[in-house]
């Protein structure tokens, strides 16, 4: 069966397909370990995940460009740490991050039967915040790009969510509209809100693995 009159369904992909928190804190336990900063890594990701939110809300918010975003989390974290680490550390850190995280691509669970449930039906597609060269990599390595009809990212929208100008953006490079189209995401603001503003349907995954099991039972419908 179908959801009636939709026939374009949009993920967001970290937190809603890729495993964002686990994948992060492997790429977060390797880079510690080879430039031998001596801090326990639970302790690290305690202080980084509310850090690294509030910086993502800013970034989202159009508040900070991208190379703050990447300096200021760690530094922060640092800070919070009491932790002594050069400038130069961090920056290096920030680098070496981006390039290890795509080395983990573990996927939120069920992920590949949830898609293959739905292509068969829709026409699927990404909508992220993310940095381009890092979703594209998260999407060919842990190979779920082969599902999607288009990836449409906040740096070739020129905006980010929950700006209307990204969905109508990635409506217009998927040949959909807002009436035949519905948003799977995982941040209530940015997916749910900004989707939903220009009338598209929506699915909040709320904890995720079980609202995508419920898409899969097909109980939405």
């Amino acid at each position: 069966m179908r959801i009636k009159g939709i026939t374009d369904v949009f993920f967001d992909l970290d937190h809603t397909l890729w495993g964002f928190d686990r994948n992060s804190a492997l790429a977060f336990d390797k880079i510690l370990k080879q430039n031998h900063i001596n801090v326990d890594v639970n302790d690290f990701l305690y202080h980084y995940v509310p850090i690294n939110l509030k910086y993502w809300k800013l970034y989202q918010e159009e508040k900070i460009e991208k190379d703050a975003l990447r300096f200021g989390r760690l530094n922060d974290t640092f800070l919070a740490l009491g932790s002594q680490v050069e400038e130069a550390t961090i920056y290096k850190l920030a680098d070496d991050y981006i390039t290890h995280l795509t080395m983990f691509n573990y996927l939120i669970e069920n992920t590949f039967e949830i898609l293959d449930y739905l292509n068969n039906r829709y026409n699927l597609h990404i909508i992220t915040n993310g940095f381009d060269e890092v979703q594209y990599k998260k999407l060919t390595k842990s190979n779920i790009n082969k599902y999607f009809k288009t990836v449409t990212n906040s740096e070739m929208a020129g905006v980010k969510k929950p700006n209307p100008k990204i969905f109508n953006f990635a409506l217009q490079l998927a040949n959909s509209n807002s009436n035949q189209s519905i948003m799977i995401g995982d941040s209530y603001e940015a997916d749910i809100i900004g989707a939903k503003n220009i009338g598209m349907e929506v699915v909040f995954l709320i904890p995720v693995t079980q609202l995508l099991i419920i898409i899969l039972n097909e109980s939405i419908i």
